[in-house]
């Protein structure tokens, strides 16, 4: 029979909306049946193209964990009267009572404190959502992570029954840009892509990276990504302490960041807390080799294809990062386990696995 799913994809151009556009392009390939309402930001309006007639996309301009999402939103959705609504994040109205699925990427919000963030607002913002989360978590009628890691986190925290989630892990994809060279002073270098909050541990990275070019003078360490304020704060603390050989790109293009990653020496992933670990698989599947962070779901996510190492201890990130450094086997064993780990993931599995989960819950009465 057929069924209406509006999918809130409010996120869908940010950092996590990578899972949300390919969850969107796979289920316009598989699903022929059902009719979609894709709820975006109204800048977003053109970011999502479809080709599926079956596929609509309609403007919900609500913020997260603002009174007019829990309110307006509610509204906005009871009019719509979906069959099913698929919630891409937990910022979402609690007072819904429609039928609900809901995506938790992680738990980042409640166990992390970023300082370039007010702290009273920001706080108050991680009181806000340790009851949102455990109450969508509740009142969802089925959960969705993207890891186990994940998904034990969310059933201790919430005090869930474990089938009422399902893991269903994301993938890695390789831009089609043409590779551009990025223009450095560096011999060699080791990179990190990515946001540069607290958590993602950038200062015990270029601690580490001071201490490893007291015998390889020429080692650079390139930061790619967009200057926000927690980059900036990272720069700024840099150049206070005297560190050299670091440099901050700013946003680059696809193609100059594929670059720096096929010509890096490794790849270099310090977080403290993940909850998939998405830019060293892509650096995976360059054949960059990959050094991370043993933390949360990384060894589950990575494998056998990372030389790990305690991400609170810069002597340990100083040995890992050596060890690789200094170690061409390793490197290109690193590299090879890499391409074959990325294998395991698939966009379209992912897909659907969450069409199936869809289905489950819509034959429910």
């Amino acid at each position: 029979m057929e069924m209406r799913i509006a999918i809130d994809a409010r996120i869908i151009n940010s950092s996590t909306g990578r899972y949300v556009e390919r969850l969107l392009h796979y289920l316009e390939k598989l699903d022929t049946e059902n009719d979609y309402i894709v709820l975006v930001r109204r800048k977003d309006l053109k970011f999502w193209q479809s080709s599926n007639p079956r596929f609509s996309v309609q403007v919900a301009e609500y913020d997260n964990y603002s009174f007019a999402e829990q309110i307006g939103f509610k509204r906005f959705l009871d009019r719509l009267a979906p069959d099913l609504v698929h919630f891409c994040m937990p910022q979402q109205p609690i007072l819904y009572r429609g039928k609900k699925i809901t995506t938790i990427h992680d738990l980042t919000l409640l166990n992390t404190y970023n300082s370039d963030k007010n702290w009273l607002i920001f706080h108050a913002k991680q009181l806000v959502g340790r009851f949102v989360f455990k109450r969508v978590a509740r009142s969802s009628d089925h959960l969705l992570t993207p890891t186990q890691y994940v998904k034990d986190d969310v059933v201790r925290f919430a005090d869930v029954p474990a089938d009422k989630v399902t893991v269903t892990y994301e993938a890695a994809d390789v831009s089609h840009e043409a590779l551009k060279e990025y223009d450095h002073p560096y011999k060699r270098f080791i990179v990190y892509v990515g946001q540069q909050s607290d958590y993602k541990n950038i200062r015990r990275l270029g601690e580490a990276h001071q201490a490893l070019i007291g015998t390889r003078p020429d080692l650079g360490l390139i930061l790619v990504g967009s200057l926000n304020a927690s980059t900036l704060k990272n720069k700024r603390y840099f150049e206070k302490q005297g560190f050299r050989n670091i440099l901050f790109t700013g946003f680059i293009p696809d193609g100059q960041k594929d670059w720096l990653l096929t010509h890096a020496e490794a790849y270099a992933f310090p977080s403290l807390m993940e909850g998939f670990g998405l830019p060293a698989l892509e650096a995976m599947a360059l054949g960059t080799p990959v050094v991370s962070s043993n933390a949360t779901c990384l060894p589950e996510v990575y494998g056998d294809a990372a030389h790990y190492f305690d991400p609170m201890n810069t002597q340990d990130i100083t040995r890992a990062v050596g060890q690789v450094l200094d170690d061409k086997t390793l490197r290109e064993e690193l590299s090879r386990r890499g391409k074959l780990q990325i294998k395991k993931y698939s966009w379209q599995r992912m897909a659907e696995q969450t069409l199936t989960v869809y289905r489950q819950i819509l034959e429910k009465n």
